[in-house]
């Protein structure tokens, strides 16, 4: 049996300017996950995502590994949320 997860995650380095929420969104999708990506105000990036323990951990990995070939991720903040059934992956 698979476990269906929540993960509130921050994402802190050169994440904004470098389509890094469209390549998020693009990976996301690629793993069958669900939820969605949005720049803060502090030039983080806040992602909330749903779906199986071992495709959110690879997403996870592809995050600390830097992302799209522009940005630098120097932190990343994970947190165990609860489900909340979202539709698809998206920007905001």
């Amino acid at each position: 049996m698979t476990s269906y997860l929540h993960k509130n995650v921050i994402v802190r380095g050169r994440v904004q300017g470098v389509f890094f929420r469209a390549s998020t969104r693009t990976k996301a999708e690629e793993l069958g996950l669900f939820g969605f990506v949005h720049n803060e105000e502090d030039g983080s990036v806040y992602i909330e995502v749903e779906g199986e323990q071992i495709k959110i951990d690879e997403l996870l990995l592809w995050l600390r590994n830097g992302g799209p070939s522009h940005a630098r991720v120097d932190d990343i903040q994970i947190k165990q949320g609860e489900p909340v059934n979202f539709i698809g992956f998206e920007i905001r």
